[in-house]
């Protein structure tokens, strides 16, 4: 897999002349790469403040919660932040008195106060609940009750200074077996995540994220799709094919409800394109700057065939005509506590354009597409980020508005060197699209030993484009 290929772009399309180049047509994924290099830039003292780490943590790591931005509200007057490190969050305290959860759910409303509980702790959250960042009607979901089975989804709140931030509003204990019978474990919503392979190497595991080593991208011209990078935002969901259905609407108006077999009955095509996380990279980038999100190595994209209905046909069926709106919105079965499904669009005039090749996916690399790349349908944007190639795809809506989903309007967005957190204005960016050209060395990896012959070493890489 050399640098030496020479292809032909048409239309948007690669065509190999000589063999082999490694990523077709990309449906890439720069997600937040933009976003979170660009927001990372904050000064020295920022860094070091826990309650702006706090909040910056947040904004990255629950985007299902809808928290991308915060500004420095005054509260690290009111909470104490160093004094709760370095003790067990949520443990049992004999200087803190008992309740239970019949007492614990009466407090769920400003009138009675509101109380959360973690593990054997609980907590009085009132004053906090109008300073969260994901605005007060998220965290109010788990009033009066367990804040667990949310955080088993976003488990990246799972941290120190987001626990001692808790910590600070403790007021009491629940009881041994109350804190068992409200265990997340047993709701745990990744309880039934598919089994990947263990050559993955893992970046998060709830939601999960792995990508491929580095050297194994440049082994075949098709990744396998148990070694394709997985990048997941909420648990995978469970699909039964019996009452699986795509609905299709205009605005509000569901227009049509397709089967599975009803997508099978347009004509098959099958493309070639691959498919980058926004984030690959970041590690390497992470050397030169102080970055946040998930640290990906050169691994998160994979290219395969892809086989499905194309997009345009399913809506020249329904007779929609370009001039008449501006985008397409998908829809994933996937969704967070609130219910809201993980969402993403594209510009109609694309999905509209027979030679862009948007796909209504089944199949990836000639057999049905596996639970972890989005069974039984995602969407095949080629050359597009990879956050819009939307899995287990649920609806489809052609609408005169981009899609209102977190991830489309606070996050995968690109601002200046100059944006940090608190001066991002997410409504000033547009969402992004399509990504430009990335390439990288897979072959040899740092701190690789390589012999040297005739002055020149064998290098293999990819290119994207």
């Amino acid at each position: 897999m050399a640098f030496h290929l020479k292809t032909l772009c048409k239309h948007g399309r690669s065509y190999t002349l000589k063999s082999r180049i490694l990523l077709h047509r990309p449906a890439t994924a720069f997600s937040s790469y933009y976003n979170e290099k660009e927001q990372s830039s904050q000064n020295e003292n920022s860094n070091n403040d826990p309650f702006r780490r706090y909040a910056a943590t947040a904004a990255v790591t629950l985007s299902a919660l809808g928290l991308y931005f915060f500004h420095a509200l005054d509260i690290e007057k009111v909470y104490a932040f160093g004094k709760h490190k370095n003790v067990e969050y949520g443990a049992l305290r004999e200087d803190l008195k008992t309740y239970t959860m019949e007492e614990i759910g009466r407090h769920d409303n400003k009138r009675t106060g509101i109380w959360i509980v973690y593990k054997h702790g609980v907590y009085d959250i009132t004053d906090f609940v109008e300073k969260h960042p994901g605005g007060s009607d998220k965290i109010m979901m788990a009033a009066g009750a367990s804040i667990e089975p949310f955080w088993t989804i976003f488990a990246n709140h799972n941290k120190d200074d987001i626990l001692s931030l808790l910590e600070s509003m403790r007021i009491g204990n629940i009881s041994e077996s109350d804190a068992k019978s409200h265990s997340a474990d047993d709701n745990d919503p990744y309880r039934n995540e598919p089994q990947r392979h263990k050559a993955l190497k893992i970046n998060g595991q709830k939601p999960f994220c792995a990508e491929p080593p580095a050297s194994l991208l440049v082994e075949s011209f098709y990744t396998p799709a148990e070694l394709f990078y997985v990048r997941h935002h909420l648990p995978v969901p469970e699909i039964d094919l019996k009452t699986y259905e795509l609905e299709l609407a205009v605005e509000e108006n569901t227009q049509k409800v397709l089967k599975l077999e009803d997508i099978k009955k347009y004509p098959k095509y099958t493309i070639t394109s691959a498919v980058m996380c926004a984030g690959n990279r970041r590690s390497e980038m992470a050397k030169a700057k102080p970055l946040k999100g998930l640290s990906w190595g050169v691994g998160a994209v994979g290219n395969a065939s892809w086989s499905g209905a194309r997009l345009c046909d399913v809506l020249n069926d329904l007779g929609i005509k370009e001039d008449d709106y501006n985008h397409v919105q998908f829809e994933g079965l996937d969704l967070d506590p609130s219910g809201t499904y993980y969402g993403a669009s594209i510009p109609i005039s694309r999905a509209l354009d027979p030679r862009a090749d948007v796909l209504l996916a089944y199949e990836m690399n000639g057999q049905p597409i596996s639970r972890d790349h989005g069974f039984p349908i995602r969407a095949i944007v080629p050359g597009v980020v990879g956050a819009r190639n939307v899995k287990w795809l649920g609806k489809v809506i052609i609408s005169k508005e981009e899609s209102p989903s977190q991830w489309q309007q606070r996050d995968y967005k690109g601002f200046s060197p100059s944006t940090d957190w608190n001066n991002v204005d997410f409504s000033k960016s547009p969402a992004i699209q399509e990504l430009p050209v990335i390439s990288a060395i897979c072959s040899p990896e740092p701190m690789d030993k390589v012999p040297v012959k005739d002055n020149k070493i064998s290098v293999k890489g990819i290119t994207i484009f």
